[in-house]
């Protein structure tokens, strides 16, 4: 499936059959497509849970409205962040750059970061969600249904998978093979409601 067809026929879908398996191959396929996502200064602060205990995952469910996508669907991939990437061993981001590109880029990821709690929190987010779009797409072109979450309870499900006190989680992503079609679109906006001509307000 080409990429356009992918965008266009990717939603959100809710039903999964429990009993569809997703390779060990796929699986790798999809998060190493996913790790080609691009992040700010190239610290790739996304980390992926990829759940497969049954137990965990009923726990996880439990907390997470009882929405049956979290064991029914083929893979429960929670995408969390590690706040602190950019002042973990940063050269290993620009390891095979010339040095000179690194001479700038190493003190550049420090000034920018350091001690701006907010802007690590937002770059976070940003990256692991165009990440989790990466991997709906590739999932999608794979001949699998996806659908993106956050309705759960956030501490609860950190305590499950004892997330670090340095990430945060961003977002579940499920894939596996639908049992039902998504709803129809509900109400796309039009073009001329979302997009402003160099600026707001004329």
């Amino acid at each position: 499936m080409d990429t356009i067809d992918a965008i266009r026929t990717r939603r959100a879908v809710k039903s999964y059959d429990p009993t569809h398996r997703i390779s060990g191959k796929e699986v790798k396929e999809l998060l190493s497509l996913a790790m080609l996502s691009p992040t700010a200064f190239n610290i790739q602060p996304w980390r992926f849970v990829v759940v497969d205990e049954p137990v965990l995952r009923q726990q996880i469910r439990q907390v997470a409205w009882n929405q049956a996508q979290v064991t029914d669907a083929s893979l429960l991939i929670i995408l969390c962040a590690d706040l602190k990437a950019w002042e973990k061993s940063p050269d290993r981001y620009w390891r095979n750059t010339p040095v000179e590109v690194q001479a700038f880029m190493l003190p550049a990821i420090d000034r920018y970061y350091r001690g701006q709690e907010q802007i690590q929190r937002d770059e976070a987010m940003r990256s692991c969600s165009i990440a989790a779009q990466t991997l709906m797409l590739a999932a999608k072109s794979l001949g699998y249904d996806s659908c993106p979450m956050d309705g759960f309870d956030y501490a609860a499900v950190g305590k499950l998978i004892h997330l670090p006190e340095d990430h945060i989680i961003t977002m579940f992503v499920v894939i596996g093979k639908r049992t039902q079609d998504a709803w129809p679109r509900s109400g796309q906006l039009s073009l001329d409601e979302v997009v402003i001509n160099n600026r707001f307000g004329g």
